[in-house]
């Protein structure tokens, strides 16, 4: 499989700049992976797809203010994006500037504190913060790590409206963004439905927006993200398959996590790192169906769709989706998807 079968054209002006006044106004391109037909729906529809036993699964990780603007001593304009809070003064970063950062280099942040290159893991510099708390620090002078698509610099309004409502676990530098359809009245009409909810957490990374840089998609290494998925979960889930439920993940990063958890026993709690790359031929053992944003071409996230739901269902919904004028990425419009005949573990 190449990285070019996953392309498709999309016009500029079809990426979301902004978000919709109402989490609930977005449009919800409806996916049959049996057959490959495409509906129509607006999202508030959502509890019309569901019924009573039906089991939801939420990523609850929060997005921290994680993007740093600062100067080098020599004067030189510095980038920081936090990938990773490794204790209270010690952080993993993604760094752009006009020349590459080395080890000892100090960097004034924010005007207002100075912190050091350490070192390097892999693709992150590692930093430290000697005079202020790492996380204090972000909240009080850290930006919304907008994804490099959106135009414009992050606002106030961001800090809201870039984090699903239910969030409530600090560790993301990107959004799980199929949650930032849901308002806290949709929930409760889906409780009064007899709709249930878990939860599991995984903190989205910079690095889900990082392109493939190999053809062979099966020489793409992932980066590694930390999950866990509740013992509560994985009785939920027993639970909604003893009644006859479906599970429905919201969210490719709800995905990983079920299946980083799962194994030839079943779903089992689980609490750690996951670098699990989901592309066509993978067979899922969890998720039922698939509630997800619309994903940048020759993306893992969009290969993710297209093991749930076919490659070739899945493009075509794209190509539909661009001709009725959808609204693409973080803040574009969602898709609700059922997997392909052949999708899931035993079938």
């Amino acid at each position: 499989m190449r990285r070019q079968d996953f392309n498709y054209p999309l016009p500029a002006e079809l990426i979301a700049q902004h978000p919709l006044p109402e989490r609930t106004a977005s449009r919800l391109l409806c996916l049959d992976g049996t057959n490959g037909r495409c509906t129509d729906r607006r999202f508030r529809e959502l509890p019309e797809l569901l019924k009573a036993g039906d089991l939801l699964i939420f990523n609850d990780t929060r997005v921290i203010p994680a993007r740093l603007f600062g100067r080098k001593t020599s004067g030189g304009a510095v980038e920081l994006l936090v990938e990773r809070i490794l204790d209270e003064h010690h952080a993993l970063v993604q760094a752009r500037s006009s020349k590459p950062l080395r080890t000892g280099m100090r960097i004034r942040v924010a005007d207002a504190t100075d912190v050091t290159v350490t070192g390097r893991e892999g693709e992150f510099l590692r930093i430290e913060f000697a005079a202020a708390a790492l996380p204090d620090f972000l909240y009080q002078h850290g930006h919304v790590p907008l994804p490099p698509y959106v135009q414009h610099a992050d606002s106030p309004a961001d800090r809201e409206r870039y984090q699903t409502v239910y969030a409530r676990v600090p560790g993301a530098v990107a959004a799980p963004t199929a949650g930032l359809h849901f308002d806290a009245a949709l929930l409760a009409q889906l409780d009064q439905l007899g709709v249930q909810r878990a939860y599991v957490t995984l903190h989205v990374g910079a690095g889900t927006f990082q392109p493939l840089r190999v053809d062979d998609i099966r020489a793409h290494h992932m980066h590694s993200e930390r999950v866990s998925v509740p013992a509560a979960t994985c009785e939920a889930v027993a639970l909604a398959r003893a009644r006859g439920g479906r599970v429905i993940a919201v969210g490719t990063t709800a995905v990983r996590s079920l299946e980083a958890a799962a194994s030839g026993s079943g779903l089992q709690p689980f609490s750690g790192e996951t670098a699990l790359f989901i592309y066509p031929g993978y067979r899922f053992r969890v998720a039922d169906a698939l509630i997800t944003n619309f994903h940048l071409p020759e993306s893992t996230l969009l290969m993710l769709v297209c093991a749930f739901a076919g490659t070739e269902a899945v493009l075509a919904a794209y190509r539909h989706a661009v001709e009725q004028r959808y609204r693409f990425f973080s803040y574009g419009d969602a898709m609700f998807v059922t997997p392909a005949p052949d999708a899931r573990m035993g079938a």
